[in-house]
């Protein structure tokens, strides 16, 4: 199984901090470092800020040489699909074909509004999103076309420079698998993103992906699956409740019950210590996930990072 780190940057990372993830992540073996695309924290800590994912993507690519890099996700409501094929683009080249792009509909309507992004409803994010995917494909793709959408319309064009990563950067689509979304990652994605669920609700998005592939045509295996999901870790049970304890001072809830927030969490996070870690990333493998995104809060603790590479990644 794939290991990579994934870091919420909308939650006040500075670039220093970014700087030494990606050197961490890289030094310790990971498979990729990604980071979500918000302008607004969804912790509901308004006071923190965000650099703007793809400016960080660039900037982490020209100082990294062997890590993956990309969205877990770009909302398609945030750019035009121009624009963003051309920043992947870009990424991929001055990272020599490391960068991967994660693509959704976008949900975070309280920061569309702070920033001015549309929000229509969630039928039409949808329709820009499948209009956005195709522009961008074809624009990575070495042929001239044209497009008249209902959101879109570009003339005969031809995006240059072309991609870097042959036959092209990786598409990520991502949410919990409902038909549309299923039927669209079976159409142009290269692999399925599953978002804080535990084993058997990913076993039910695999389901659906292969019901989609088939729906489609497509063979389900070329269509792998993904988590991101939150990860606690401690060499023992006081490592592991002395995490958590920052954790929830990080969340603005530093009286919280310790306990009763690993319990809850071990719901749909990866919880525990290394043992506990690998009986849950053995649930996840049987039941169908082939690349895990730890989602890594606590982005100063580079102890936790070193005992995951220490057990999995060595």
């Amino acid at each position: 199984m794939l290991i990579s780190v994934m870091v919420e940057g909308q939650e006040d990372v500075s670039w220093p901090q970014w700087r030494a993830l990606a050197a961490t992540a890289e030094r310790l073996g990971f498979h990729g470092l990604y980071r979500s695309d918000h302008y607004l924290s969804v912790a509901g800590r308004d006071e923190r800020g965000a650099l703007d994912a793809w400016g960080t993507i660039c900037a982490l690519a020209a100082i990294t040489e062997r890590i993956r890099l990309g969205t877990v996700v770009s909302p398609a409501t945030f750019r035009h699909p121009s624009e963003l094929a051309k920043l992947v683009v870009t990424a991929d080249h001055v990272s020599g074909g490391r960068v991967e792009l994660g693509l959704g509909s976008g949900w975070h309507e309280a920061e569309h509004r702070r920033f001015g992004f549309p929000f229509p409803d969630v039928r039409e994010r949808f329709d820009v999103l499948e209009e956005q995917l195709e522009i961008v494909t074809r624009s990575w793709a070495d042929e001239p076309f044209a497009f008249d959408g209902r959101h879109y319309r570009l003339e005969r064009t031809d995006p240059r420079p072309k991609p870097l990563a042959r036959p092209r950067p990786l598409l990520r689509l991502g949410g919990a698998g409902k038909r549309r979304a299923a039927a669209l990652a079976a159409r142009y994605a290269d692999e399925y993103n599953a978002v804080l669920v535990g084993p058997e609700a990913v076993a039910q998005v695999r389901r659906a992906l292969d019901d989609a592939c088939a729906a489609a045509g497509r063979d389900p295996a070329t269509l792998p699956l993904s988590l991101m999901t939150g990860f606690l870790v401690g060499a023992d049970r006081d490592d592991l409740r002395r995490r958590a304890a920052r954790l929830l001072a990080w969340r603005g809830e530093a009286d919280g019950d310790v306990d009763a927030a690993l319990a809850q969490l071990g719901e749909t996070w990866i919880v525990g210590t290394l043992d506990e870690v690998a009986a849950r990333l053995d649930a996840y493998a049987a039941a169908g996930v082939v690349h895990v995104m730890l989602q890594h809060h606590l982005v100063d603790d580079d102890a936790a990072l070193e005992l995951i590479a220490g057990r999995f990644l060595g």
